[in-house]
């Protein structure tokens, strides 16, 4: 059983890991004490916001590019998306979106990240008040019964927590090493169900302009159909609702996902020729960007997800080690959140505190 003063770890700082964070704070003892590590430079996971090196100024989404609430959360989630909505942190979604696309559901509202889908996990970490480590690559979970989980990364940093919340894609949480292998190994449903989750893979490309470069086209996002690479382009200032013609602008390209597994081993630098030349198919009078970044996702968005979609699944109740992500949800925002709050109530339950559920 865990003592009032707890030790927490989230593994990555994504959606879910910075949601789980922030609702934790919330939900336990001030003096818990909350740490959040990550592979990459910087939070966010693929809510990822990146900029121009040549204008810090201008920045793109090469992630996720807009939120969806659909009918099925509007209630459930209607403070948060408010609170949002108020803090500046989201904007309802008024450009115009080209093309055939899944996310038009009956009811369904659409909103956009004016600072960018960064500021998003940013908001969620600033109310955990969580101590924060980047480049910070886990590789090995060990634990014991009764004891402490011991989480050592590439870098050689070995810390030990009373609870850790692993939220990588799952094909990773496979390649840990230690004891949490051996504990995945043991139960064979969990080992099957891990092993069954799976996720698309595409490339992303970020394209930055200087100011008042002429970038008019009557969208503000476009689903392409017939393009043997590109599915997606957005304009990425007039889709935030922050286009300022004084200001440089940035276009984000995502792949679809048969070119993405296509080229999945290939290095990024050496694909972006292929995609921007595809993308001057689509748009053939575009000018020449100033700056290009290339982007490999190889978990982009889960395609299978965990049997049942439980939000999150427990491999050790003492200690207590839970693996969490949208590979147990949906990648969604909302999904995300689900499997947040089913890990904070898990967390709660073993504090033998009350639970509620909802940020």
């Amino acid at each position: 059983m865990l003592q009032k003063m707890a030790k927490v770890l989230l593994v990555g700082s994504g959606l879910t890991g910075s949601a789980t964070a922030a609702l934790l704070r919330q939900k336990l003892p001030e003096n818990t004490s909350i740490s959040v590590w990550d592979k990459a430079r910087g939070a966010g996971g693929r809510m990822s916001t990146s900029r121009c090196p040549n204008d810090s100024s201008i920045t793109v989404d090469l992630g996720a590019q807009y939120i969806t609430l659909t009918q099925e959360y509007k209630a459930k989630r209607k403070s948060l998306y408010d609170e949002l909505q108020t803090q500046g942190i989201l904007a309802p979604l008024t450009g115009q979106i080209e093309g055939p696309n899944s996310f038009d559901q009956p009811g369904a509202e659409h909103f956009v990240t004016p600072k960018g889908s960064s500021s998003l996990v940013k908001f969620f970490l600033q109310k955990a008040n969580a101590s924060m480590k980047n480049e910070c690559l886990v590789t090995e979970v060990s634990f014991s019964d009764g004891g402490q989980v011991s989480v050592t990364t590439r870098e050689d940093l070995t810390e030990s927590f009373d609870v850790v919340v692993i939220t990588m894609p799952v094909p990773q949480i496979l390649q840990l090493r230690g004891s949490i292998h051996d504990c995945i190994n043991s139960n064979s449903s969990v080992k099957k169900n891990l092993q069954n989750v799976s996720y698309s893979s595409r490339y992303a490309l970020g394209l930055f302009f200087p100011p008042q470069t002429n970038l008019k086209y009557p969208w503000s996002a476009k689903y392409i159909s017939d393009n043997p690479c590109v599915r997606y382009i957005a304009l990425d200032q007039v889709k935030r609702g922050t286009a300022d013609p004084n200001q440089g602008q940035s276009l984000a390209v995502h792949t679809n996902v048969p070119f993405g597994l296509a080229h999945l081993e290939e290095d990024v630098n050496s694909v972006k020729d292929e995609l921007l030349a595809n993308v001057r198919k689509v748009l053939p009078d575009l000018p020449e960007p100033m700056f290009v970044k290339p982007q490999k996702w190889r978990y982009s968005q889960v395609h299978k997800a965990y049997e049942g979609r439980p939000g999150c699944v427990t491999l050790s109740t003492n200690p207590l080690v839970i693996v969490a992500g949208d590979g147990f949800s949906g990648s969604t925002f909302d999904g995300c959140l689900d499997s947040a709050e089913t890990v904070v109530k898990i967390i709660q339950e073993n504090l033998h505190t009350s639970t509620s559920s909802g940020l």
